[in-house]
């Protein structure tokens, strides 16, 4: 069936829910460390806190996505952005170090609610034809969240503490919960066949669904290992802390504004998928390359490809998810996709700090390059078998 064309104004509510989910991963950890010394007493606890967030949404991701198949993505959503809201209160309302363990857990669970029903929903409410401008659209505002968290999160905190971030972002959940269900139209459950164990194995193994999270993988560990160690480059080269943390805020800005146009190119055809995923890749490996260049070259050189590369991959990996699952399936597979994004955001430092401990930083960006070369390489070897 096809689906008409959504007005504009429904789906705000879903970019502002992706806004949401990155505000409240980046906007607290960049705060953690240096505003809350009587909860993190040491880089372990540290650590602890800024693990459960993306560690309750590797566990939780699939599980709701499934749900939002199963009871429609809309009550997910809603359900999701009220429990986040709810988390965040409790520190706001009881400042101590257990409400903080307890509000962080429980904002990373719900945003696995919201996240991947709101994904699903771009989808279900854009035709097929649209669905480069919308995951464009969102992964526009995500980025947006990402960039602006730390420096909205340290303003909040400088003017009022831990708690006001905390009850500032409660209130956000809560306005954009009350957006969601005034503008968001309700999208029932589509009936769904019988699915084994087997079954879904057999469809993750797809190349339908592995190569386009292989991509997202690899683009978001690009993304995290730009933010945390082009810094640590830029500081070896002299250069002060204003200057990188321009360079990242480049980076975030490059992927920003790229991901809109890359969806409007491939909804007019001007790029395909295959083609905008290898390029991006390429794109994003050519800025780690560059990272191992001296002096300030060798910071905002990667930071502009490494943003440009990300952003080309991100709608077109999830339009070409979208295009590929079943709309029964899309919260399930929406979900389980982002447990590879997840991965990525982890493996990609873990990756480069390991070989910079072995040998030397620019070791290890020549070595996440060398993986993200590969990846276009085997897909242009296995167009021309085919």
């Amino acid at each position: 069936m096809t689906v008409p064309p959504t007005p504009r104004g429904r789906m705000w509510p879903l970019y502002a829910a992706g806004f949401t989910t990155a505000f409240g991963a980046h906007g607290v950890a960049a705060s953690l460390g240096g505003q809350s010394s009587d909860a993190v007493t040491s880089l372990l606890v540290l650590g602890g806190l800024l693990a459960l967030y993306d560690g309750a949404e590797v566990l939780l991701k699939p599980l709701f996505g499934t749900l939002a198949d199963r009871i429609g993505a809309r009550p997910v959503l809603l359900g999701g952005l009220v429990a986040f809201a709810c988390a965040s209160a409790l520190y706001a309302l009881a400042d101590n170090p257990a409400a903080l363990w307890v509000a962080r857990l429980g904002q990373g669970a719900a945003a696995s609610a919201f996240s991947p029903s709101a994904s699903a929903l771009v989808a279900r409410l854009n035709p097929a034809t649209g669905h480069g401008r919308a995951f464009g659209g969102y992964g526009f505002y995500k980025s947006i969240g990402y960039t602006l968290g730390p420096l909205l999160g340290g303003v909040l905190v400088w003017a009022g503490g831990l708690r006001l971030l905390f009850a500032v972002m409660a209130l956000l959940a809560v306005a954009v919960a009350v957006w969601a269900a005034l503008a968001v139209p309700r999208v029932p459950p589509l009936p769904r066949t019988r699915q084994t164990v087997l079954d879904l194995g057999r469809r993750l193994a797809d190349r339908a669904f592995w190569q386009p999270t292989a991509a997202l993988a690899a683009a978001t560990a690009a993304l995290s290992v730009g933010v945390g160690f082009l810094p640590v480059s830029g500081a070896a080269a002299g250069l002060g802390p204003v200057a990188t943390g321009a360079a990242v805020s480049v980076l975030a800005a490059c992927a920003a504004v790229v991901q809109p146009a890359a969806g409007r190119a491939l909804d007019a055809g001007r790029l395909t998928t295959r083609a905008g995923l290898g390029a991006g890749l390429a794109i994003a490996a050519a800025g780690l390359a560059s990272a191992m260049m001296p002096g300030l070259a060798g910071v905002l050189a990667p930071a502009v490809l490494i943003g440009a590369g990300t952003g080309l991959i991100t709608p077109l990996g999830f339009a070409a998810l979208a295009a590929s699952t079943s709309q029964e399936r899309l919260g399930q597979t929406m979900g389980t996709a982002e447990i590879g994004r997840e991965l990525g955001d982890a493996g990609g430092p873990l990756l480069v700090a390991g070989v910079a401990t072995a040998a030397t930083l620019a070791h290890g960006y020549a070595a996440l390059a060398l993986l993200l070369v590969i990846a276009p390489a085997a897909m242009l070897a296995g167009r021309l078998r085919r």
